[in-house]
C-alpha cells in the first residue's frame, strides 16, 4: 500500500476574537491518497474551510503538523509555503478571485507570472500562452477567451478559476465550496468537470461542499462535526496515477 500524499495529525486551530478564544479544529487527523477525490461535508462553523486552509499552507495551525509525501510542510518558511501554493497545490475558491482587469486568458496565465522572471517569462511566453489555450479549451471556454470577468456569467468565471488552478500543474486541488455561488445546475457541471479531472488526469481533490448530493460521486465523505472527522465513507478507489 503506498503512503498517502497529505496527512494531517492531530490538528488544532483556534481563533481570537478580542478576549474570547472560538476553538474550531479539536485534534483532527486526515490521510489523502494520491488520485483520491474527497469530499469535507458539514454544518457551517464545523471548519471545514479552516482545515483547507491549513492543509493547503494557507494558514499555520496551533499544535499537530502536515505532511506532504512524508515531509512536513506547516513549519517551512515563509518563502518554501509560498513555493508549494505556487508549484504544488492549486487553490478554486467560492468567491473566484479573478482579476477585474485581466482577460480570461490573462487570469490563467497568473499563476505562471507570479513563478517566473521577467526574463524567464519572456522566453517561455508563447509555450506558456498554448498551455493556458489548452486549459481555457479544457474547461470550455474558447469562445470567451478575451473576456475579462465582469462579462462573464458566475460560472464561468469559476470554469476560468478552475482552469488557472491546473496552469501550474499541482499535485493536489483544493476547491471551497467551488459551487456556494452557483445556480443547482450550473454547479453539478462545475462538480462534473471536477471529477473528470480527477479521473482522466489523476488529480487528487479535496472539495468542500454543503451540498450532500454534490458529494455522491467522490472516492470518500468526510463529515466534519464540532473540529473533528465525524464519519470516513468509502465510495470508490481513487485513480491509479502509475
Amino acid at each position: 500500500m503506498t503512503a498517502p500524499v497529505l496527512v494531517a495529525r492531530n490538528l488544532y486551530k483556534a481563533y481570537r476574537k478580542k478576549k474570547v478564544v472560538v476553538p474550531v479544529l479539536k485534534g483532527l487527523d486526515l490521510e489523502v491518497e494520491r488520485g483520491e477525490f474527497v469530499c469535507l461535508v458539514g454544518a457551517s462553523g464545523s471548519g471545514k474551510t479552516t482545515l483547507l486552509h491549513l492543509l493547503g499552507t494557507l494558514d499555520k495551525p496551533d499544535e499537530g503538523e502536515i505532511l506532504l509525501e512524508g515531509r512536513r510542510i506547516d513549519n517551512q518558511p515563509h518563502r518554501e509555503r509560498d513555493r508549494l501554493r505556487n508549484e504544488v497545490f492549486g487553490y478554486i475558491f467560492q468567491f473566484y478571485h479573478l482579476l477585474p482587469e485581466l482577460n480570461v486568458l490573462e487570469n490563467v496565465l497568473m499563476p505562471q507570472m507570479i513563478r517566473n522572471s521577467v526574463l524567464h517569462w519572456w522566453g517561455r511566453r508563447r509555450k506558456l500562452r498554448r498551455e493556458a489555450e489548452r486549459l481555457v479549451e479544457l474547461v470550455g471556454l474558447t469562445h470567451r477567451i478575451k473576456h475579462r470577468p465582469n462579462e462573464l456569467s458566475g460560472g464561468e468565471m469559476q470554469r476560468t478559476a478552475i482552469a488557472r488552478a491546473l496552469m501550474n500543474h499541482p499535485q493536489i486541488v483544493l476547491a471551497d465550496e467551488p459551487t456556494g455561488n452557483l445556480d443547482a445546475a450550473t454547479g453539478e457541471g462545475i462538480v462534473r468537470l471536477l471529477h473528470d479531472l480527477n479521473r482522466q488526469e489523476g488529480l487528487t481533490i479535496v472539495m468542500v461542499t454543503h451540498n450532500a448530493d454534490l458529494a455522491a460521486d467522490a472516492d470518500r465523505i468526510v463529515r466534519m462535526a464540532d473540529g473533528r472527522l465525524e464519519t470516513l465513507n468509502p465510495v470508490r478507489q481513487p485513480v491509479s496515477c502509475n
